[in-house]
């Protein structure tokens, strides 16, 4: 094949979930809705930390953090979907393909370590309560959130640069929902082995080490957890934890699937759904999964309807 020239004219087209669809228009209604849910539900959770000062402890500012980049996180794909599918076509510009690639290996990459400080934070507050606001005081936790989103930035501009420099061959049909490094280099004119093996590294970086870490912590939780001689505390307890154990599986079931299988063992369509669940779905469960059990949030939703029922009206 030839080459074709990767100036800023030239651009991708997009063959998702959508074109493979039989039904594209219930695809994209769902698309859409799963994206309002994630708004809102995201939005609310941040206003509700923001406003109750009951939730200005440590495990609701990093939760906080999360809804803030589930938020961003769906934003970069859905609005695109719901343009595209109106518009009848779906391409990206080629500069436009980078950026969506930084963006998601920055704001995943920034989940994927803020899931396993979480996961320390759990392991703080239950193992060592005495110490937990000692262990866990805003300068740790601004340095947690920060560690974050600055080794994902790093990791994002290099695998960004380097695959957008690629020689790419003259097809320019991407077989995925959106722009990732996967799906990219099966249109690479070049030999990309060595570098499928960095890929492969930072998957077991950003995933495989951070979903390590959090399966230790847990373990050490759930053992103190057993042994709580107070069983509304235990209760407690294994609910707050069931509910991360659970964002976590939704998140890094499919995102490991995705980068640390190899491509061999996954087709296109395939690569399609599990881009939906972290991406478009697990993003809008996440704040349902922990506020529909979480007291603390539900209190503090129901003390703000109350301000607002009761306002007197003009």
């Amino acid at each position: 094949m030839e080459l074709w020239n990767t100036t800023m004219e030239n651009s991708f087209i997009l063959i998702g979930i959508l074109q493979d669809s039989k039904h594209p228009g219930l695809v994209c209604a769902t698309i859409t809705f799963l994206y309002l849910l994630a708004v809102i539900s995201n939005g609310l959770l941040l206003l509700l930390i923001a406003m109750d000062k009951r939730l200005h402890v440590p495990m609701y500012f990093l939760l906080s953090q999360l809804s803030l980049m589930d938020l961003l996180y769906t934003t970069i794909i859905s609005p695109k979907t719901f343009v595209d599918y109106l518009r009848g076509q779906s391409t990206i510009s080629f500069s436009g393909c980078g950026f969506q690639i930084f963006l998601i290996l920055t704001i995943g990459g920034a989940e994927d370590t803020l899931l396993a400080f979480m996961s320390y934070d759990r392991y703080v507050a239950i193992r060592h309560p005495l110490q937990y606001m000692v262990f866990m005081r805003p300068k740790v936790c601004w340095s947690m959130v920060a560690t974050s989103w600055l080794v994902a930035f790093m990791n994002a501009l290099v695998h960004t640069t380097y695959t957008m420099h690629l020689p790419f061959c003259r097809s320019r049909e991407i077989s995925h929902l959106l722009c990732e490094i996967p799906a990219l280099l099966k249109l690479a004119c070049a030999d990309t082995t060595k570098y499928q093996f960095m890929l492969y590294l930072m998957g077991v970086a950003f995933l495989l080490i951070p979903l390590s870490a959090i399966l230790a912590s847990y373990t050490l939780v759930l053992t103190a957890v057993f042994n709580m001689p107070s069983k509304q505390g235990r209760q407690k307890a294994l609910l707050t934890c069931s509910s991360h154990l659970t964002v976590v599986g939704l998140y890094y079931g499919p995102a490991v699937f995705m980068y640390v299988l190899p491509s061999a063992y996954h087709s296109p369509q395939q690569d399609n759904i599990l881009s939906m669940f972290y991406i478009i779905i697990t993003p809008a469960l996440n704040p349902l999964i922990y506020s529909l059990r979480n007291k603390d949030v539900l209190g503090a939703l129901k003390k703000v309807l109350e301000k607002f029922t009761s306002a007197p009206k003009l």
